[in-house]
């Protein structure tokens, strides 16, 4: 091969490489550090960079975007001897990138360190239950040490907050179990001022319905002795009106009466007639037991005897009556009726009717099994002989029944 030829391609590739390495594409939002003979000349921004070869370096591209950082849960112990174990979050950027690249070596790792020294320093002037309640406190004072820390470092903290808060699980164990004793508390206390609440409005509630049902009844006893009384002045008005009115009916009835009977001058016939019809009046009641005839009654006897043509000695009078016996006294022939003959009372108690088995009832007391519905009952049943069937047994006639002897 020609040596002419290997030059020329020797200095093509050469030429090439030069300027791969003079220009560089810097991307949006990056940065990078040019070193001219090693020592700090620009910063380069985004863009197209065109470098001296050979002599110029871009160091590696710095992010200028906010960047987030989760570092693990470091062990923080609390002013009260407790360990917990913290996570948190950083949002940090980078603002002067030759300060994050000279300044610093590595700047995450220096975020890193400075944020567990100072969590430590920051949770370790508060106990426990502090902690749990103050990490607004806890971020605001570790965004405000990393800002004043990674200030020089051309890092700007944004902001701090921390993810979890993890206590020993024994601590768990007695918060959980505080918590739930606070709760069982607050329930009883709520409970217990539900039932007083209750218990009052209960009571007021009864008290109301007392005074209103107290004055309900005083109003009902009011109006009931006023409708009482009211009533009591009606009647007694009422029956006064009545008693004064059927006194003067009464006194118009006799006055009527008596002077029609002095009108009329009745002889002693007829007012013994008169008297005669009132003695049943007289004896009404279902209280009478004992009823005396007034002397008066045989007077009255012996008008109506005189009005019907009779003499005074024949005039008949209850008080001169005499028994007769009865109808037995005529059995003895000195007896009052003359010897009559008794009346039989020997068959009184004896039965007129034939015996029941002579009644023509008592022939069709069992229905016969020829009839029409015994037959029809039997259809379909097999033929049985005289030997094997088995009759329905006869009702044996009833007896005579013996007359009753005649009574004496």
């Amino acid at each position: 091969m020609d040596p002419l030829l290997i030059a020329v391609l020797v200095i093509a590739l050469l030429a090439v490489i030069t300027l791969v390495r003079s220009v560089r594409i810097i991307p949006q939002a990056r940065a990078g550090v040019v070193e001219r003979l090693g020592r700090y000349t620009r910063t380069q921004g985004a863009g197209v960079a065109v470098l001296v070869p050979f002599v110029d370096r871009l160091r590696p591209l710095i992010d200028l975007r906010e960047q987030v950082v989760s570092f693990p849960p470091q062990p923080v112990i609390t002013s009260d001897n407790l360990t917990v174990a913290i996570d948190s979050v950083i949002y940090f950027q980078v603002t002067d990138p030759r300060a994050a690249t000279y300044e610093i070596q590595n700047y995450i790792q220096a975020v890193e360190q400075l944020t567990i020294t100072t969590l430590r320093n920051v949770v370790g002037a508060l106990n426990l239950e502090q902690t749990l309640t103050s990490r607004d406190n806890i971020n605001t004072q570790l965004r405000g040490v990393l800002d004043d820390a990674t200030g020089p470092w051309g890092i700007r903290v944004a902001r701090v907050e921390i993810k979890a808060i993890e206590p020993p699980p024994s601590i768990r164990d007695a918060m959980e179990k505080q918590m739930r004793a606070d709760r069982d508390k607050r329930a009883i206390i709520l409970s217990a001022e539900g039932q007083r609440e209750s218990a009052i409005k209960t009571a007021e509630g009864q008290k109301a319905a007392q005074i209103l049902s107290a004055e309900g009844q005083k109003q009902s006893v009011i109006l009931a002795a006023e409708a009482d009384r009211q009533s009591r002045i009606l009647r007694a008005e009422g029956e006064r009106a009545a008693r004064y009115l059927s006194a003067q009916g009464q006194a118009k009835a006799i006055e009527t009466t008596f002077g029609a009977i002095h009108a009329a001058r009745p002889d002693p016939a007829l007012l013994a007639y008169q008297y005669l019809q009132t003695l049943p009046q007289i004896a009404q009641g279902d209280a009478n037991k004992m009823w005396i005839v007034p002397s008066e009654f045989s007077k009255a006897l012996e008008g109506l005897a005189k009005l019907t043509g009779g003499s005074d000695a024949d005039a008949p009078s209850w008080l001169a009556a005499q028994s007769d016996g009865g109808p037995a006294a005529g059995q003895h022939p000195g007896g009052p009726n003359g010897g009559q003959p008794a009346i039989d009372t020997s068959d009184w108690f004896d039965s007129k009717l034939p015996p029941a088995a002579e009644q023509p009832e008592a022939a069709n007391f069992r229905a016969s099994d020829e009839d029409p519905e015994s037959r029809a009952a039997h259809s379909g049943l097999p033929p049985m002989s005289e030997e094997s069937s088995i009759g329905l047994p006869t009702i044996p006639p009833l007896p005579q029944t013996p007359p009753l002897p005649p009574t004496s």
